[in-house]
């Protein structure tokens, strides 16, 4: 028989671990219990096999079942409600804020007893020679006023901001000029009637437009007001003076019977 030390070397050449004799070996080593117990047979899984198509499941298919979707009837389609077009467009809030910034320069003036509110139509201050200042001295010598005026605070150009997120659209305008007006008129003696000189200034302080040239305008929280072309438009289409003179010997009694 092969030795114990020489046995071994010869299993672990042959890469086998254990081993279990058939009969008892002499000179062996004792045998581990665990060794004699029996070995638990390997499960061996089922490979599926390829189905044939004879052989392949018959899928049934069942109907669904239909649901039924309540029709409104004919009475019942004509009793919708019907969406106009001012109620799919945005609200007057939204497109006030939309409109981009209306562009105009103002003027606040004082001649006896009218301020005057007058476009300047280069964005600066009338100076002496200028052919507007030139009318504009002229019709306040036809109304019986002073022929020179002297300016109420500074000029208002529009838009205040050239950057930033202020609204600055017509409504804005609207308030801001209105509160101008009204704040600097308080600083002064009593006015008994304000021109508008210009279509900005009829429209900003006024909240009128060019279909009141030469009408006289109730302002709240101002007074009366009277709507006067402007000085470049009665230059560019002389006609126009006619209705002025008309329209001022009707409103020239507010300030003619003022006492001086």
């Amino acid at each position: 028989m092969i030795p114990e030390l020489r046995r071994r070397a010869y299993l672990s050449a042959m890469q086998v671990a254990n081993w279990l004799p058939r009969v008892a070996l002499p000179f062996a080593a004792p045998s581990r219990p665990e060794l004699l117990e029996p070995l638990e047979e390997p499960v061996i899984e089922a490979q599926p096999q390829a189905i044939t198509p004879s052989e392949r499941p018959t899928i049934v298919e069942t109907p669904r079942p239909r649901v039924e979707v309540p029709r409104p009837k004919a009475q019942e389609r004509n009793l919708r409600p019907v969406v106009s077009d001012e109620e799919q467009t945005p609200t007057t809030a939204v497109k006030s804020a939309a409109e981009p910034a209306p562009r105009f320069a103002l003027q606040l003036l004082r001649a006896g007893h009218c301020a005057v509110l007058v476009e300047l139509p280069t964005g600066e201050p009338l100076q002496g020679r200028d052919p507007a200042y030139l009318l504009l001295k002229d019709l306040l010598r036809a109304a019986g006023l002073p022929d020179s005026p002297h300016m109420i605070g500074q000029p208002v150009r529009w838009p205040l901001l050239a950057r930033g997120n202020m609204n600055q659209g017509p409504s804005a305008a609207l308030e801001f000029v209105q509160s101008f007006v009204a704040a600097r008129l308080e600083e002064q003696e009593p006015i008994t009637c304000l021109w508008l000189v210009g279509l900005p200034a009829i429209r900003f302080a006024g909240e009128a437009d060019a279909g009141d040239y030469n009408r006289e305008l109730q302002i709240e929280g101002i007074g009366s007001a009277w709507a006067v072309p402007g000085l470049e438009l009665l230059m560019d289409e002389p006609a126009r003076k006619a209705d002025v003179w008309q329209a001022m010997r009707r409103v020239s009694k507010r300030w003619m019977s003022q006492p001086e």
